[in-house]
């Protein structure tokens, strides 16, 4: 009898063990990060730093390491739709390591959050891209990805859980509002997300990103064509509104250029740098033109911000 018990006390642990590990597909990716995690943790352990026998300087006498350091902070958030249909096709893209991309957040139409990677850890998200005098994003900043095909609006508990993600990361790492940005706005010729859908108001509102005064613009006129005249964003054509500048032209100095320069846009592609701004900012017209509207609300974010 207590032999019996025995096997059936091993049969039931064994039975738990197999049920808790079939219970997360991603064991056995989650084993991998682990080991990534301990290699980097054993480098930087190494004492006396490791360098070559080639270097073309004298070396001290001995190696000396400051008692005064800390871990590196992400400074910049940056937010990405994941251009694919489900949370579950992402994290499986983000868990094979031939794709070579990732994030460190990604947040799925029902508000669930996965973090996948610390946020002192270098994500593959940003690629080649610029904002300001930073050319390597990805090592200075967090990668958010919502789980959204590029044309669908993004879901209120999307939304909910980010606000409540970005609040976390600014507290943090004192992230500054300003640093709040998106996809496009870094690689304005090579990328448009978040969609022109994503309320980039409504994360302003609650102090991550910039946005104008909208008080500069007067009238509504509903306009009944399509204005998404760029095809590359895979959007449906819908009714907008377009407003007027109320206080009339922007002053004759005003340099266009120089204001998405100073506000961190890459302006060697003045074309894709305007489209970014209007992916951002403006939404409805995302054409590489500024119209007068356009310019009343970079010169607003100039005037309140710069």
């Amino acid at each position: 009898m207590k032999y019996f018990a025995i096997r059936l006390t091993l049969f039931l642990a064994a039975g738990a063990l197999v049920a808790s590990c079939s219970v997360n597909p991603y064991a056995s990716t989650n084993r991998s990060y682990k080991k990534q995690v301990k290699a980097y943790t054993r480098a930087l352990r190494t004492a006396p730093l490791q360098e070559v026998d080639t270097i073309a300087y004298p070396r001290g006498d001995q190696w000396v390491g400051t008692t005064n350091f800390s871990m590196r902070k992400p400074n910049y958030v940056i937010i990405h739709h994941t251009a694919q249909n489900s949370t579950e096709q992402t994290l499986k893209t983000f868990t094979t390591p031939r794709t070579s991309v990732s994030a460190h957040y990604v947040i799925g139409r029902d508000g669930k959050v996965y973090h996948m990677l610390h946020d002192y850890l270098r994500a593959w998200h940003a690629g080649a891209g610029r904002w300001g005098n930073a050319t390597d994003l990805n090592s200075s900043s967090v990668g958010i990805e919502l789980d959204n095909n590029g044309s669908e609006p993004f879901t209120d508990e999307m939304i909910t859980s980010l606000i409540g993600v970005l609040a976390k990361l600014k507290k943090e790492h004192g992230i500054p509002a300003a640093n709040f940005i998106g996809h496009s706005d870094i690689a304005p010729v090579r990328k448009v997300d978040p969609s022109p859908l994503f309320p980039w108001k409504k994360l302003a509102d609650n102090g991550y990103g910039l946005w104008y005064d909208e008080n500069v613009l007067d009238s509504v006129v509903v306009l009944n064509k399509p204005v998404l005249q760029d095809s590359t964003l895979n959007l449906e054509a819908f009714q907008v509104f377009k407003k007027v500048p109320v206080q009339g032209p922007v002053p004759e100095w005003f340099n266009p250029q120089e204001v998405l320069r100073i506000i961190g846009y890459d302006t060697r592609n003045m074309d894709a740098a305007i489209r970014a701004f209007k992916i951002h900012f403006v939404q409805q017209d995302v054409s590489p033109v500024l119209t007068e509207q356009d310019k009343a609300i970079l010169y607003n974010l100039y005037k309140k911000y710069l």
